[in-house]
């Protein structure tokens, strides 16, 4: 979603101003495509032939009804690592359905999609999606509810959330981001502070004392410079607390004890000087992260790119752990991030779709070549983790200890922060616009010029206002 680096996880890290205009234009999209009505489909490991007497609801999918499915279909992915990784996967689909040609088209998805979708021409039969963008354009997609029935009660329940809108499921669930706390863990050890200890955010800051007073020159919490970026941990860690921006129904929920409770521990960060305000892994993110100036980074799992490739100094210096709790005994995770895959309505063979991303998600040998180890990533997918359940196995690994992260086995403490991710809501359409508001708001109390009961009212105001009142 947001251009921070070339290489893994490329999906949710695009141009911001690519996301903020398609996203706000999504939310006018009109429904239409044709109807299916096969009836009552039952999984075949996936999918087998179903009831075909009974009229299915025109908008929900329907699996294949035929043994041996075939067709050609064309699917849309980003450029980049993720592509070559689920092309690889097509030769493994083709040894289980050999007569579906699948068409695999590396495409701007954000430049491309919406006119696409909207002019109904050579329309993809499915397409990879950020979750901050599923809500917006469900119109224009199929309800999955059947086909991913068998599987929903083994699924990630904050990935259904942020797929569904009124009853539906518009997405299929690909990757959990969960957040962890990143630590310098020899800089902390020479400093004589035991990271582990940490169990809530007041331990956080407690700690970043302690290191304050032996390193005078750190500033030891990452505090995000960017306003996109700094609205989606601030997202994390809603998350956390079970709350987000908005409800199920698109309603904002600002204005309340979580989110004032998280600003409040961000303003005192930046007020105590115990902050690096810095954009993610800019130049002037790196430079303290590799001096060990700067040795928390609470953020998504992704964030083990940057021992992996970008802190030549400390590389094999950091660890990772599950988030701090808001509360003693709460959540030590929350959600940051992610994406999913969708079925336009409008695709020539939405069904056949369906199975190569039921094989991809839901299929051993599928996900398996997704997180496993192969030609893209030979120790395995490390910057997320399966949002399906049994693939999220802690005592069956999908990828390698991290070597970069002192050889530790980043599988284990990701799959356990992920589990204790709280459920969640749709994405609003309107979020990526938001940032104009909450986001630069964000910014302006780190800058010392809001406080954090001034950004949750100015920015509830605005937000109503200019994006949810307009829809």
């Amino acid at each position: 979603m947001h251009q921070l680096r070339t290489g893994p996880r490329q999906s949710f890290r695009r141009s911001t101003a690519a996301v903020v205009g398609a996203l706000l234009a999504t939310s006018a999209l009109a429904a239409c495509g044709p109807s299916i009505t096969s009836g009552d489909p039952k999984p075949s490991g996936g999918s087998t032939p179903g009831d075909t007497t009974a009229a299915a609801d025109p908008n929900v999918l329907q699996a294949p009804s035929e043994a041996s499915p075939s067709g050609e279909i064309t699917i849309w992915d980003r450029s980049g690592d993720l592509f070559k990784v689920f092309d690889a996967v097509i030769k493994d689909f083709n040894a289980k359905y050999p007569d579906i040609k699948v068409n695999h088209e590396a495409v701007d998805i954000d430049a491309k999609l919406q006119n696409t979708l909207i002019t109904g021409t050579d329309v993809p039969d499915g397409v990879f999606l950020d979750d901050a963008k599923v809500a917006g354009y469900s119109q224009y997609l199929w309800n999955l509810n059947d086909v991913l029935k068998p599987y929903s009660g083994d699924i990630a329940q904050q990935k259904l959330d942020v797929n569904s809108l009124d009853g539906g499921i518009y997405g299929v669930p690909f990757d959990l981001d969960p957040g962890l706390l990143y630590y310098n863990a020899t800089a902390l050890e020479k400093a004589g502070i035991d990271a582990t200890k940490i169990e809530t955010y007041d331990d956080l800051l407690e700690a970043a004392k302690q290191y304050k007073a032996k390193v005078p020159d750190s500033a030891p919490i990452h505090l995000e410079q960017s306003a996109f970026l700094g609205q989606l941990q601030l997202e994390m860690y809603a998350s956390q607390l079970g709350t987000s921006i908005a409800d199920e129904k698109g309603q904002l929920r600002l204005d309340s004890p979580e989110y004032k409770q998280i600003l409040t521990w961000l303003d005192t960060v930046q007020k105590e000087k115990l902050g690096t305000r810095a954009e993610y892994l800019s130049p002037s993110d790196i430079k303290p992260l590799d001096s060990a100036r700067e040795v928390f980074y609470p953020w998504a799992i992704w964030f083990d790119f940057a021992p992996q490739q970008l802190l030549p100094k400390t590389k094999g210096d950091w660890r990772a752990m599950p988030l701090p709790a808001w509360t003693p005994g709460g959540a030590r995770s929350g959600a940051m991030g992610g994406s999913s895959f969708a079925l336009p309505k409008d695709g020539k063979n939405s069904q056949l779709a369906w199975l190569f991303y039921e094989f991809l998600m839901f299929d051993p040998q599928g996900y398996q070549s997704v997180w496993g180890p192969n030609e893209v990533y030979p120790d395995g997918l490390n910057t997320s983790i399966p949002s399906y359940e049994p693939a999220a196995d802690p005592a069956k690994p999908l990828f390698g200890p991290v070597e970069a992260l002192g050889g530790q086995d980043l599988w284990a403490t990701a799959v356990d922060a992920g589990a204790q991710i709280p459920g969640g809501a749709p994405i609003p359409a309107w979020w990526a616009g938001a940032v104009d508001y909450l986001g630069n708001n964000i910014q302006l109390m780190l800058d010392g010029k809001m406080t954090p009961d001034q950004v949750i009212e100015q920015s509830t105001k605005d937000i109503q206002k200019n994006l949810v009142d307009r829809q």
